[in-house]
């Protein structure tokens, strides 16, 4: 009797083995199937608990794709062309477009609800530039702030804060020189008043110094022809550029 149980345990294992190797599917593949399944809950986990920039998020589960494969020249886990990166990127191209409007849209609203004046909000190939014109922040021929300004920057600032995109801020002048003890040119008036507003957000508004950065073109980024007082007043400006994420990553680390 024991030797027919033994025999009927031996035939079962062997007819399970048989099973096995005739499904086409190896041992091994169960032990990486659950070993992939851990590691894919574990990465969605780690984004769900943090907030992740959506472009380097898509590069990132590229990456586990790509990682995850069997062999060489074998399929992933996820299908490649489930998720091409041209996908990827154009599909965080359209949600950022989205969130500029969006920030866009906000500022418009802003400027609206406090009649402010001097400034436009208009959107480019760079990101958004809110152009403040002359007179609006600084008097003539100043670089300090005038405290209507502060007042200006004050409701602007907790928009732009939230938005975490890097702001560039670039000071622009007309072609009229100047000579003075403070300011030899245009060059250096142009660019304090850039550094002015950048300081001003950082110690008033806390912003972090790392999405900040300040230029001044001086007379040498005219938006009209120096030709008349009214041309030359429009080329008197300031703006503040929130950049778009693919002219972030060129900026100096």
């Amino acid at each position: 009797m024991k030797k027919v149980v033994k025999t009927l345990s031996y035939s079962r294992r062997r007819n399970n083995r048989d099973d096995t190797q005739a499904s086409g599917t190896p041992a091994w593949m169960v032990t990486y199937g659950d070993m992939v399944t851990q590691v894919l809950l574990f990465f969605v986990l780690l984004f769900s608990l943090s907030t992740v920039d959506a472009k380097k998020f898509d590069l990132a589960l590229i990456s586990l794709q790509e990682s995850l494969g069997i062999l060489q020249g074998g399929q992933t886990v996820v299908e490649r062309d489930f998720l091409e990166a041209g996908d990827i990127g154009q599909a965080a191209a359209d949600e950022e477009e989205r969130e500029l409007k969006l920030l866009q849209s906000r500022l418009d609203n802003l400027i609206e609800d406090y009649d402010i004046e001097g400034i436009q909000v208009s959107m480019d190939e760079r990101g958004i530039t809110i152009r403040f014109i002359e007179g609006v922040l600084f008097d003539s021929g100043k670089a300090r702030l005038k405290e209507n300004a502060k007042s200006i920057l004050d409701k602007i600032a907790p928009v732009l804060k939230s938005c975490y995109h890097h702001l560039r801020v670039e000071g622009h002048t007309d072609n009229l020189p100047i000579s003075t003890r403070e300011f030899p040119s245009n060059w250096e008036l142009s660019t304090t008043r850039a550094v002015n507003v950048i300081r001003y957000f950082i110690e008033k508004h806390r912003f972090s110094p790392y999405t900040l950065s300040a230029a001044g073109y001086g007379e040498y980024r005219p938006i009209a022809p120096n030709d008349t007082e009214k041309h030359r007043a429009l080329n008197r400006r300031v703006d503040i550029i929130v950049l778009r994420t693919d002219l972030e990553d060129k900026e100096p680390k």
